[in-house]
């Protein structure tokens, strides 16, 4: 990165993360970062050289703070309270705002963001990293875990449960689009629960 920054990079990457959300990286503009942060398009080439980099680093950020709240949202003693806790934190992220603002993840890896290999190990390493950690709360009590079709139930391993999981966040982020009602994301994610584990 060359030249010397005359603002606040916090306060660009927050603005730029916003309009990213918003609009999809593809579809934002250095125009529209420069509108929304107050920065000048040519400071921005000159710290950055493209929307592309900016991106890398507002999502490298938007991706430490969300991971550090799932992670708290499971360090609940009961790993079934600790997963409830990550759908509810899951499901305001996504219908934050007005309108609802969705999943940030979810919109760039559904847009030709992805051709941008950077891009797409972005993705990668946020859905192994909230794998590991959701395998890792769930392994704190292995034997509740249970897939119950009918009066057969078939257990399933801490990491097969956090596969499970992680794939649900993604499918509940197109429900949220097409919805837009917490209450039935809500219902859905409790249905999930209940049928990961066993009564207590």
């Amino acid at each position: 990165m060359a030249g010397v920054r005359q603002f606040d990079e916090g306060e660009m990457l927050a603005g730029a993360l916003e309009v990213f959300w918003r609009k999809g990286m593809r579809a934002t503009t250095m125009a529209d970062l420069a509108e929304a942060t107050g920065v000048q398009r040519g400071s921005l080439y000159n710290a950055y050289g493209g929307k592309e980099d900016i991106f890398l680093l507002a999502f490298d950020g938007y991706v430490a703070r969300f991971l550090a709240s799932a992670a708290e949202a499971l360090a609940a003693p009961d790993p079934r309270d600790g997963l409830k806790a990550l759908f509810a934190f899951t499901i305001a992220s996504m219908t934050n705002g007005t309108p609802a603002r969705g999943c940030l993840s979810t919109k760039t890896a559904t847009e030709a963001a992805l051709d941008d290999p950077r891009v797409r190990d972005r993705l990668r390493g946020m859905l192994d990293a909230l794998h590991r950690i959701i395998a890792a709360a769930l392994s704190a009590a292995p034997d509740r875990l249970a897939v119950t079709p009918g009066d057969h139930p078939c257990r399933v391993t801490p990491d097969q449960a956090a596969d499970l999981v992680v794939t649900f966040t993604r499918g509940l982020a197109v429900m949220e689009r097409v919805y837009q009602d917490s209450a039935h994301l809500q219902r859905i994610a409790d249905a999930l629960v209940g049928t990961l584990f066993r009564a207590p």
